[in-house]
């Protein structure tokens, strides 16, 4: 199993940026699937899940109507559109799946949001 992220990057605040995770080794419309982000000094925290089949979503409070997760089970692909950006929002994000009982991350992508 191997969860690849891209799409990070400097952006200025109320900007937008787009990630992506693609993900390979298994059948991932069966699984939930998770974005977590962790800011420096401070520790990792789920930003937006989508379940498997049925892709019900769920945010963190602090990102709710600003942040949309998506899934393209075609493509074994997870998206974190995320629009109006705060400073507050700069961390590592990392995707991540718990498949067959055990928990896989992405290597994290860095976003930055600063003028």
């Amino acid at each position: 199993v191997q969860l690849v992220e891209s799409g990070g990057g400097l952006v200025q605040p109320g900007g937008s940026l787009r990630l992506s995770c693609a993900a390979s080794g298994a059948t991932f419309s069966r699984y939930d699937m998770r974005w977590h982000r962790q800011a420096p000094g401070k520790e990792r925290e789920l930003v937006a899940l989508i379940t498997g089949l049925g892709g019900n979503t769920n945010y963190a409070d602090s990102v709710k109507g600003r942040f949309t997760i998506s899934r393209d089970n075609a493509n074994n692909t997870v998206y974190l559109q995320m629009n109006s950006l705060k400073p507050e929002d700069t961390a590592v994000y990392y995707c991540f799946a718990r498949v067959w009982g055990r928990d896989y991350w992405g290597q994290g992508t860095q976003v930055t949001v600063s003028s």
